[in-house]
């Protein structure tokens, strides 16, 4: 049985509003990254250097509960995000640019290793590829208050991490979906060919 669909992707690439369709559109359940009710993101956008720790392990423990209740189910679901990112990309910058000390970064990463021990990966891995022209528009579209301080540099330095990690991912399958010149939201034509990408990957099928 399929258990576990993710999408990974940069701030956004359209991870959400992808999860949500996929799910309507499979009858899947969903696991959404909690953006709305974290005590720290707003801070975080502020000072990156005073809360990122906090903010990262938030994440990491919620990612972590969501894969675990994922393992337990008797659905298919599709989770916004993977706990791959939470180290690989989001910590691994945050240390990069200096805003995780070094004390913080180890501890960080020692609890992270302990975590993925008791975590399978998920059947499909979906990333969102895009460029940051286009993710800039999509977070001044979508117009919430504590992304419009995000740096250019910032998605900068994500993509950069993005790209390493998938080149070297090898936990399961992947999928790699170039959403630059996509509109599947808008056009059926674009959620279709996605559609029939996904159902070649987890069922072997062409449509």
């Amino acid at each position: 049985m399929i258990k576990h669909v993710a999408i990974a992707g940069n701030i956004g690439a359209g991870k959400t509003t992808l999860c949500k369709m996929l799910a309507k559109h499979y009858n899947w359940d969903i696991e959404l990254e909690e953006v709305d009710n974290n005590p720290y993101l707003a801070d975080f956008y502020q000072d990156m250097s005073r809360w990122s720790f906090h903010l990262q392990i938030f994440f990491l423990n919620s990612r972590f509960k969501q894969v675990r209740e994922i393992e337990a189910a008797q659905k298919t679901i599709i989770q916004d995000r993977t706990i791959y990112e939470d180290a690989y990309i989001f910590a691994k910058s945050l240390y990069d640019q200096g805003n995780f000390s070094q004390r913080d970064y180890e501890n960080y990463l020692a609890l992270f290793h302990s975590m993925v021990d008791y975590v399978k990966a998920p059947d499909l891995l979906i990333y969102l590829k895009s460029d940051i022209d286009q993710l800039v528009k999509n977070i001044e579209k979508r117009g919430r208050d504590y992304e419009k301080s995000i740096r250019i540099d910032y998605l900068q330095e994500l993509k950069s991490h993005y790209e390493e990690w998938i080149s070297q991912y090898k936990e399961g399958k992947l999928l790699v979906i170039d959403v630059n010149h996509l509109d599947f939201v808008n056009e059926p034509e674009d959620f279709a060919t996605i559609v029939s990408n996904i159902d070649r990957e987890l069922f072997g099928l062409f449509s």
